[in-house]
Formats: C-alpha cells, sequence, structure tokens
C-alpha cells in the first residue's frame, strides 16, 4: 500500500507539473483534435472539386456532350476558354486540367479516323494530377463510344462483375485517415509526454530532490507511466467521442472500451519506450532527434498506412517488435471492423509481452542513471 500510494502521489505532481506546460497541453489539443480533422479531410485520393477548362475548337454536338460529362463533385463546373488562354491559366494555377477538342472532331470520329484530344494537366498538384488523368480519359472515350452507338444503350458483357466493399462502402477517405492518425497520436504522445517529463526534472533539477526522498526508481518510472499513459488515454476517449465521431461523422463498427483496452496496453509499450529514450538523451534536442530516428519508422511501417503484404518480408518480420504493429492492428480491427476478442487476442498478447520486456529494459537503464546521478 505504500508504494502504490507513492506511486499515486507522484502521478499527481506529474499531472500537476503537466498542467502548468502550456506548450505540451497546446500540443496535446492539436495532436487530437487539429492534426485528426486535417488528416481526415486534407489530400483525398478522389478528386474533388478538381479545376478543369475546355477548348472547344469543334462546338459540335460530341463536344457538347464531353463538357456537359465534367460536373461536381468530381470536377468544378468547366470554364470554355480560347486556345491563347490556355497556358496562361496552367501557369497561374488557375485550372488543374485543359481540355483541347481539336476542329473537326465529330467529322473526323464519324469517318472512322482516330483524331487526337490534348489533356493538359498541372502536375505540380500532384494527387489530383494522377487520379483525374486516368479518370477524364475514361469520361471522353465513354461519350465518345456512346455517341457512335447514336444511343446510351448497356452493352452486355459475357462476365458479370459485382463488386462489394465492405467497412467503408463509399471509399470516404476521412473514415480511414481519422482512425490511423488516432492510432499514430496515440503512440506519438506516449513517448513524447514520458520522455519530456522525465528530461524536464532533470533538467529543472527536481530529480535529486526525488532521489533523497523515501522512494524507489521503480515507483517513480511507474508514476510516470501511468501519469502520461491516462492523459493520452483520457485525450483518445474524448478524440474518438468529439472529431471522429461527432465532427467527421465516422461510424465506428466495434466496441470502444475494447480499443481503449488496446490503448493501455500500447501506452504501456510506448511510455515505457519512452522512458528508455529519455534516459539515453541527456536534452530535448537530443531526445527529438532519437524521437525522429524511432518513431518515424514505426509509424510509416506499421501498416497504418501502408499494407504490410507490400513491404519486403524482412521489414515485415522486424516490425513485429514495434508496439506499433500490433496496435495498428487492434485499432484496424475493432474500430473498422467490429471485431471481437476471439479477433485481436493475439495482437493483445503481443503488445503485453513488448511491453513487459521494454518496462524491465528502461527500468533497468533508469536505475543505473539515478544511481549514476546519486
Amino acid at each position: 500500500m505504500r508504494k502504490l500510494k507513492n506511486i499515486l502521489r507522484l502521478a499527481q505532481k506529474e499531472l500537476w507539473s503537466l498542467a502548468r506546460d502550456p506548450a505540451m497541453l497546446l500540443l496535446i489539443v492539436y495532436v487530437f483534435t487539429v492534426s485528426i480533422y486535417t488528416s481526415a479531410t486534407s489530400q483525398p485520393e478522389t478528386l474533388q472539386n478538381a479545376a478543369i477548362a475546355v477548348v472547344d475548337e469543334d462546338r459540335s454536338p460530341l463536344s457538347a456532350r464531353i463538357v456537359s460529362a465534367f460536373y461536381p463533385p468530381e470536377f468544378t463546373r468547366p470554364k470554355m476558354i480560347e486556345l491563347n488562354e490556355m497556358d496562361a491559366g496552367l501557369d497561374s494555377g488557375d485550372f488543374t486540367f485543359v481540355l483541347n477538342i481539336p476542329p473537326n472532331f465529330q467529322r473526323d470520329v464519324l469517318a472512322g479516323k482516330n483524331p487526337g484530344v490534348q489533356l493538359n494537366i498541372d502536375a505540380t498538384r500532384m494527387s489530383q494530377a494522377f487520379t483525374g488523368n486516368g479518370y477524364i480519359q475514361q469520361v471522353v472515350m465513354g461519350e465518345v463510344n456512346e455517341f457512335m452507338q447514336r444511343q446510351r444503350v448497356a452493352t452486355t458483357l459475357p462476365v458479370d462483375l459485382v463488386q462489394r466493399v465492405r467497412f467503408n462502402p463509399t471509399l470516404e477517405k476521412s473514415w480511414f485517415g481519422s482512425i490511423a492518425e488516432v492510432i499514430n497520436s496515440v503512440a506519438m504522445l506516449s513517448i513524447i509526454l514520458t520522455g519530456a517529463a522525465l528530461i524536464r526534472e532533470r533538467e529543472h533539477g527536481t530529480i535529486e530532490h526525488l532521489l533523497v526522498m523515501p522512494i524507489t526508481p521503480g515507483e517513480i518510472m511507474a508514476s510516470k507511466v501511468l501519469a502520461m499513459g491516462l492523459v493520452v488515454l483520457i485525450a483518445t476517449t474524448v478524440s474518438l467521442t468529439l472529431v471522429v465521431r461527432g465532427l467527421l461523422k465516422v461510424p465506428i463498427e466495434g466496441s470502444i472500451p475494447l480499443f481503449l483496452i488496446g490503448v493501455v496496453l500500447c501506452l504501456y509499450a510506448m511510455t515505457s519506450l519512452g522512458i528508455y529514450m529519455a534516459t539515453v538523451a541527456r536534452t530535448m534536442p537530443q531526445f527529438g532527434l532519437l524521437l525522429m530516428l524511432t518513431l518515424l519508422p514505426m509509424n510509416m511501417l506499421s501498416g497504418g498506412r501502408t499494407p504490410r503484404e507490400s513491404m519486403p518480408s524482412f521489414v515485415q518480420d522486424l516490425m513485429q517488435l514495434a508496439p506499433t504493429t500490433h496496435f495498428v492492428q487492434i485499432g484496424q480491427a475493432i474500430l473498422f471492423r467490429g471485431a471481437g476478442m476471439e479477433t485481436v487476442w493475439k495482437p493483445f498478447l503481443a503488445l503485453i509481452v513488448i511491453g513487459t520486456v521494454l518496462y524491465v529494459l528502461s527500468l533497468r537503464r533508469f536505475r543505473r542513471t539515478i544511481s549514476q546521478m546519486a
């Protein structure tokens, strides 16, 4: 009981210290609100209000059909411009796409010739340029084929492909982006908060005050893990409720309490890793460098942004040692697919094992560092 009381009192001290740090408080609020919202809504993979202009030198019924095929929400209303306005519009960034329909286009199509249609693309808008290139080609070819058939008739294919999209029927990127950012935020903040708390005490000299008290290094480390893990856990719960489900209207299929258990296990591992990194670094700039060398590869290779199956087998095997890999599996399975404990017990067990190993290693390193300071 005495050790438990010491841990709780030290955790309360950590919370008070965090409450007096406006920079850290602002970081927590930003990461779990603005960062999640912008990640969910920016740079859509699908076309969204892409600016397009058309140079119609043919002015025929076919060219009019092609122009009318571009409409919101994929494109803005096509702006009709002259040929001499095309380059200036692209240079000034007014248009992402400019479609140039040449003279006598309809006549050449009806004559069986192969006339060319020029599509000019502003490739500096990479996401829209890559997606819109193929989409515009399909639209133009579709309108030409239907015009040649003289009427809109359905072509019977020998194979009927039935497409079923599960978990995200409308392919909304915000559904995926918001959840992925929540997962990344949990991993990032847990390391930053615990590591910064330890380095802050070392820089302010308060760690020496703790050493003269009847408390052990294990109690000091446990209090930091408990306090900072509690802060991230509360922020995650609020973010899922207010930002993801409230503001972004993302439907969550699975059990949020079950996901929060996974968050606790991830925090157990990541806060331990943050303590270990803080004992290696002596200043905040050094800690920031270590953070970039560890957190960025873990987030990029954990499967949160790209499927792990597309990575080399060596990377897949190596990333099994990272807590973020198993936490991503838990988050995607529970929040996307509505999975239960029968599905996610393996990554749960992996997080327990990895967290225990990291906690033991961090405690040994922390004790050694404390003894050197004493």
